[in-house]
């Protein structure tokens, strides 16, 4: 059997009842998101566990073959973002074993989150549009949706009434923020629930916005 990834734990409350798995960016690991739970002024009667896994390292050839942390490799920096998709699925795996164990320490499948960052959010997109769970909520950060085309419809998947929120900075220059409105577009089109939010900054996170998480995650799990 595959070992669980690694992951950074952090805890709002003893026992807890909810998870939000979170997925970091190309080249950064589970520390990267771990300082903005304190941030997210969460409910004190929320008793969450986040899981911020460490990506599997691998030679990444945008980076000139540097071996890094990585969902996956990227080939080329297009629009059409040319991706190997065996990296992925299984890096998907590794997602869905994350789910599991979750499950097997009580907690319910639609008391998780999946969220993500850049390359985090292509497999949070990629393993909730393919996962048997029906989960709370996913959260889309800076990122985009591969193979689109091959997502089922909404109505046939676990995650078809689940909340998707897609946030984008209107000046990502990493990830273009056409990347994510064709997301949302075709997400909806397959008939999923999305909301979408833009935000004057390049690609990372700001202040507005983990507001804005803070209010999706408060509802979303309280």
């Amino acid at each position: 059997m595959t070992e669980l990834l690694p992951s950074v734990l952090v805890e709002t409350n003893q026992q807890p009842d909810a998870a939000v798995i979170w997925l970091h960016g190309l080249g950064s690991d589970g520390h990267d998101f771990e300082s903005l739970v304190p941030a997210l002024s969460l409910l004190p009667t929320l008793k969450l566990r986040f899981v911020f896994p460490h990506a599997p390292r691998r030679p990444v050839t945008i980076n000139g073959g540097m071996e890094m942390r990585a969902w996956y490799d990227i080939y080329e920096m297009t629009l059409a973002r040319k991706v190997d998709m065996d990296n992925i699925d299984e890096s998907c795996g590794h997602v869905e074993r994350l789910i599991q164990d979750q499950i097997d320490k009580g907690i319910a499948p639609n008391r998780i989150v999946l969220a993500g960052f850049s390359q985090g959010g292509v497999i949070a997109y990629h393993t909730a549009l393919r996962t048997k769970h029906s989960l709370a909520g996913i959260l889309g950060l800076s990122t985009y949706l591969v193979s689109g085309d091959d997502a089922p419809q909404a109505d046939v998947c676990a995650n078809g009434q689940t909340p998707i929120l897609i946030h984008h900075g209107s000046q990502d220059p990493v990830v273009a923020p056409v990347l994510a409105t064709q997301a949302r577009d075709l997400l909806l089109s397959k008939g999923f629930s999305v909301s979408y939010q833009s935000y004057d900054m390049p690609h990372s996170v700001c202040s507005e916005q983990v507001q804005d998480i803070s209010h999706w995650l408060n509802a979303r799990l309280a």
